[in-house]
């Protein structure tokens, strides 16, 4: 079966650099730019850069989300040949800690070293092809529960009981295979093919992007998932434009200029979207609204702390002094509470690293915000097919100065029966999470009955949906 291909053949991402950008239609009054100009302090250049580029306006084929063809090029030109992410450091700090991490048709066991280095195995007994594990934990061999074959945590063969009855297995035949692994930021990746990038060119720009935010100095402090019915892009592309909040999310709009947000593409592999906190929504903008009420209802549903950071607190005890604006009071109020619950010097960090949603993506699936407060990061996986995704919500936070660094909370699954409400640890983004789910269930069922099997997307808002299909295709076509 043919996939149109959702941009002109002209038009291929080999070359960014090459490609003319184009101003396409933008929201009305102020933008990014405007509003970061308005600022006390002045973010780093590279948020206020615009590096928006136009990728065509072309439909996209509605069968690329439910076609288990397409699924299974997916599988087989795709996943194996990108970086994916993994684990956090903080998920197995000592030797002999492993994380079994699924995805697509493969299996690894991710291995804390002697050393402390990480190895990556395929996670399959090499005797009958039983998987040797399938949680995560602390061991000092991996025995296949079958037979008993067993393995050391660096992959070598430790024992093969009735050994007499397999003379023709070598040690050096029996190490268990290895995929590739990569490490940056507290992230640990890998890819289970030999060729292809490093982890740093794969992921460019946001190693220099993120030396500023310092991740390896995070850790986990929660991390939910819930299985959704629908495909894994459906999902995904949920939390890669700021455009469905007027109508999903009508609650953030007295503080979130939604319309306002900023589009960039960063490379091949990479883009973001910049979405602004402490300003009221341009869907608003009839409205005569105090400074002072945009920071009472920021206080009441900021959904990017958790439990133990209590920024939420302040904001709805800051006062907006006269000639200042909400974001202003704001940043004042966020320097203070980070320098007492971290420490360190918040003095000359701006507004936007401390208020605004920098949503980063890195294909396929690995989405982790910038800044300074408690971080998200998504990550989203079929499971087990195009028409089942897991989906996960972390949050990480940096270590407070002079503290030991902990290890990272345990991963709450969320039941059928439950919704992302139902995981306090999560606080208000539980809420705002289910009111995407209809949205991405009902979207799923909706293409495959869908009469003209499109897709239309914006030129601006959405480019970072088109930008993330025509890098899918630069692998499905090879």
């Amino acid at each position: 079966m043919g996939f149109p291909l959702p941009h002109n053949g002209e038009a291929e991402m080999a070359d960014f650099d090459s490609q003319e950008s184009m101003k396409p239609a933008r929201c009305p009054g102020p933008g990014w730019e405007d509003i970061l100009g308005q600022d006390d302090i002045a973010p780093p250049a590279f948020v206020a850069e615009d590096r928006y580029q136009y990728l065509g306006s072309e439909a996209i084929d509605a069968a690329r989300y439910y076609d288990p063809a397409f699924f299974e090029l997916e599988k087989q030109r795709m996943w194996p040949r990108v970086w994916q992410f993994a684990a956090r450091e903080e998920d197995m700090p000592e030797p002999g800690d492993y994380v079994t991490y699924e995805n697509a048709g493969r299996s690894f066991l991710i291995v804390r070293q002697a050393d402390g280095e990480v190895k990556a195995f395929h996670n399959v007994c090499l005797h009958r092809g039983r998987k040797l594990a399938t949680d995560s934990g602390n061991a000092e061999q991996f025995l296949c529960p079958f037979h008993g074959f067993s393995w050391n945590p660096d992959g070598s063969l430790r024992d093969i009981p009735c050994r007499w009855d397999f003379g023709h297995l070598s040690d050096r035949k029996m190490q268990l295979p290895e995929a590739n692994v990569g490490r940056w930021g507290g992230y640990i990746f890998v890819r289970d093919a030999d060729e292809g990038p490093s982890l740093e060119e794969f992921l460019a720009p946001l190693p220099e992007f993120f030396k500023r935010w310092k991740h390896e100095d995070c850790v986990t402090v929660a991390w939910v998932g819930k299985v959704v019915k629908a495909n894994w892009k459906i999902t995904m592309e949920a939390f890669m434009e700021s455009y469905h909040a007027y109508v999903t999310h009508p609650q953030l709009l007295p503080f979130t200029g939604d319309a306002n947000a900023a589009y960039h593409v960063l490379g091949k592999h990479a883009n973001v979207n910049y979405t602004p906190f402490g300003v009221v929504s341009p869907h608003m903008a009839d409205k005569k609204l105090s400074e002072q009420w945009i920071i009472e209802e920021f206080g009441k549903y900021n959904g990017r702390s958790v439990d133990n950071y209590d920024a939420e607190e302040d904001a709805g005890a800051v006062v907006v002094p006269e000639g200042k604006t909400a974001r202003q009071a704001l940043g004042d109020a966020m320097r203070a509470t980070s320098e007492k619950m971290f420490g360190g010097d918040y003095s000359q960090v701006s507004e936007s690293e401390l208020l605004d949603a920098l949503v980063y993506n890195v294909f396929p699936n690995f989405a982790p915000w910038g800044g300074f407060m408690p971080n998200i990061v998504y990550r989203w996986r079929p499971w087990p097919d195009q028409d089942r995704c897991l989906m996960e919500v972390r949050v990480i936070a940096r270590v407070p100065e002079g503290q030991p660094r902990p290890k990272g909370v345990p991963f709450h699954l969320l039941s059928d029966d439950e919704c992302w409400a139902d995981a306090p640890e999560l606080g208000v983004v539980g809420g705002v999470v289910d009111q995407d789910m209809t949205n991405m269930e009902l979207t799923h069922e909706g293409l495959k009955v869908s009469r003209n099997q499109r897709v239309e997307l914006g030129d601006y808002q959405e480019v970072r949906i088109r930008h993330f299909h025509q890098t899918l295709d630069s692998y499905i076509a090879d």
